[in-house]
């Protein structure tokens, strides 16, 4: 895979992470989430029901969608929607594990001086959940989720909301995310440099109108684009 589209070689002072699909792999364990509640109703098809969570009705992770999935087999009843609800979020986190090689490249961007930050559009408390049953929580100064900057992203406040809290320039930061739209393009708009975490990226189709500065295979080849020497 190519590395770069023309790395601007700019000294980076600090990385800001989107969270789910960059740090790990959150599509993997909703469709596993989903899969379990099928199991409990015996009724129903796990990618219907994870599609449930596309269709831009209610958020990505709103319990709505399960609602209206158990309306539509019928078989809606509030003990039965606890019960799913229940079920989804506790095999989700259970599923959740960070990719490869993530946790020993955050320590090394922490013992290199790099401020490190969450830019996510999760909520606080999922997003506090996740990372801290990932064990990566406390490799970030900051947190920066929605509740913090007032907006969501493809908006720049989360991003300039980080930086604020890493007292760093954008020309001296790197947005590493998953999502050409959601991360990609703010952080460019801000001139930082740009990571697309390609292998994170489950959405079918690209814009091929925006560009990231570097592309990851690997979370793990972040510090050779910072100017930290290999080991």
């Amino acid at each position: 895979m190519q590395a770069t589209y023309g790395t601007r070689h700019k000294k980076v002072e600090a990385v800001l992470c989107d969270m789910d699909n960059t740090l790990f792999d959150l599509v993997g364990a909703k469709r596993e989430a989903c899969r379990c509640v099928i199991d409990y109703l015996g009724a129903g098809d796990p990618e219907t029901l994870f599609l449930q969570f596309l269709r831009g009705v209610h958020g990505f992770e709103d319990p709505r969608n399960i609602r209206d999935y158990l309306e539509d087999l019928g078989v809606y009843e509030p003990g039965t929607f606890e019960v799913c609800c229940r079920t989804y979020e506790d095999v989700k986190l259970d599923t959740v594990t960070a990719y490869p090689g993530v946790e020993e490249t955050l320590e090394r961007l922490a013992d290199a001086g790099i401020g490190l930050a969450v830019v996510t559009d999760a909520e606080a408390f999922q997003a506090r959940r996740r990372l801290g049953k990932t064990g990566l929580i406390d490799y970030f100064e900051v947190v920066v989720t929605p509740e913090v900057s007032g907006r969501r992203k493809p908006e720049p406040d989360s991003l300039l909301c980080a930086l604020r809290a890493l007292d760093a320039h954008p020309e001296e930061a790197m947005m590493v995310g998953d999502s050409l739209v959601r991360d990609i393009a703010p952080g460019r708009h801000l001139g930082m440099t740009t990571a697309f975490a390609a292998y994170g990226d489950w959405r079918p189709d690209r814009p091929a109108t925006i560009e990231a500065d570097i592309i990851l295979a690997a979370f793990s080849e972040l510090p050779g684009h910072v100017g930290i020497p290999g080991r």
